[in-house]
């Protein structure tokens, strides 16, 4: 009788933590099923500038404008995220993109799909940091940067699979029958998500009610958190990083298109390509980060250098090879799109455990300034000098200069923690503790 009381013990003690498999399956399936759309915008390139006569930098101008809200959505989000289920935040922004992309197909002209778009991004506002926290409080340490890893695949995911569909629908049924598909993935991926997700059974609900600390001091602790070395480094890589990964996704059929005369349809089945690559990264290079000594911010300074090492072949001649520009965009999906796993289990690590959701809102927020300048920036840089070597070129500029940065300031934080344990073991006292993103 003892034996089978202990049995039962055990299996209601392990039983719940298997669920934690399906809540890294139905956050990464609601990732990509709400991205679906705009993520495949860059592979509907051709079809869009034929139907609404659009400039590369309007095309451009279509990305930015889904990412325009979460320049404070994301902010709103983590606020959110930090008092409320992740099972709402996630499922009602799901739900808003799903109703804002068919409203969009409605659309009459380039306008009122710009204003569908940035509808579209005020749901989706909840979804980046809503599924990163899901899975970060699922998934302890040694599994972590794994499954975000596969969380984050998500969004790449997602985009290869519009880039493989979408041209297609456009090409039978017409412009407006994509922003119908893509409502419908994103309704699915909203019920899923709300009707499948539960909390941790460890981890107490959040508290419907307001902070005792008034709302001057709530904001001081956060805008401390801006000082700190591990905050800029996530900013400074996130934001040069997230720029090459927008260049790669709305340039690389334009690019392969004009600059190496390859057919349409072609080159979207290389941007599949460089996506799927960038899923493989997602999940190689967050799981590599789960066991490298140098840790996670190591594995990202990794992706900069090839991030820089591709984007320097685009500018040579040998760039301009069909055979040559596939490989390199395939390289840069890897590193480009791969870099996100590792880059955000690292934040949710650096971030105090009581702020993981504002963290991330902050973080994410200031990628989105990347976000809605750079594809717009990139297509008038294309339009006005008939290259897109110029492109390229700042893209490779803006990294280089977050690599010096952040490598500098990565090998001073390795230096005070070698000395950090240094003077601990001469003492005989055990050495601080460091967050595991900073050992």
């Amino acid at each position: 009788m003892t034996l089978q009381t202990a049995g039962r013990a055990r299996s209601q003690a392990g039983d719940p933590w298997r669920y934690r498999w399906i809540v890294l399956g139905i956050a990464t399936f609601t990732q990509a099923a709400s991205g679906f759309f705009v993520g495949g915008i860059g592979a509907l390139g051709v079809h869009l500038q034929r139907s609404l006569d659009l400039s590369t930098a309007q095309l451009g101008l279509l990305v930015s404008a889904a990412q325009f809200v979460p320049l404070a959505g994301l902010l709103v989000a983590g606020e959110l995220l930090d008092r409320y289920s992740e099972r709402w935040v996630v499922g009602i922004g799901a739900g808003v993109v799903a109703l804002a992309l068919c409203a969009g197909s409605l659309a009459p002209g380039y306008a009122a799909l710009l204003g569908a778009l940035v509808v579209v991004g005020a749901g989706y506002s909840t979804v980046q940091p809503g599924g990163s926290k899901s899975v970060a409080s699922w998934f302890d340490a040694s599994q972590r940067g794994f499954a975000m890893g596969i969380r984050q695949a998500g969004l790449p995911l997602g985009a290869a699979l519009a880039s493989a569909v979408l041209p297609l629908v456009a090409e039978e049924f017409g412009w407006r029958a994509t922003l119908l598909t893509g409502g419908f993935v994103a309704l699915l991926g909203a019920g899923l998500f709300m009707g499948c997700y539960r909390r941790p059974p460890a981890l107490p609900g959040p508290q419907d009610k307001e902070p005792s600390a008034p709302l001057a001091a709530q904001l001081r602790a956060r805008l401390r958190m801006l000082r700190e070395p591990s905050t800029v480094k996530i900013m400074l890589s996130g934001t040069s990083l997230i720029s090459v990964q927008c260049g790669v996704g709305i340039l690389t059929v334009l690019h392969l298109h004009q600059a190496s005369s390859v057919g349409a349809g072609q080159a979207a089945l290389i941007l599949v390509a460089s996506q799927g690559a960038g899923v493989a990264g997602r999940i190689c290079l967050a799981a590599w980060s789960d066991r490298s000594r140098s840790g996670r911010y190591a594995i990202v300074l990794v992706c900069m250098v090839a991030v820089v090492a591709g984007l320097a072949v685009l500018m040579t001649p040998a760039g301009r090879a069909p055979v040559v520009a596939s490989g390199v965009f395939v390289w840069l999906g890897f590193f480009g799109f791969g870099w996100y796993g590792p880059w955000v289990a690292y934040v949710t690590e650096a971030a105090p455990p009581d702020k993981t959701g504002f963290a991330l809102g902050l973080a994410m927020s200031v990628n989105q300034i990347a976000i809605v300048t750079v594809p717009p920036a990139l297509g008038l840089l294309v339009d006005l000098t008939g290259s897109f070597t110029p492109a390229w070129a700042l893209l490779s500029l803006l990294t280089v200069v977050a690599l010096a940065v952040t490598a500098g300031a990565e090998r001073r934080t390795r230096w005070k923690s070698r000395a950090s344990a240094c003077c601990a073991a001469r003492s005989g006292a055990p050495s601080a503790g460091k967050k595991p993103s900073e050992h």
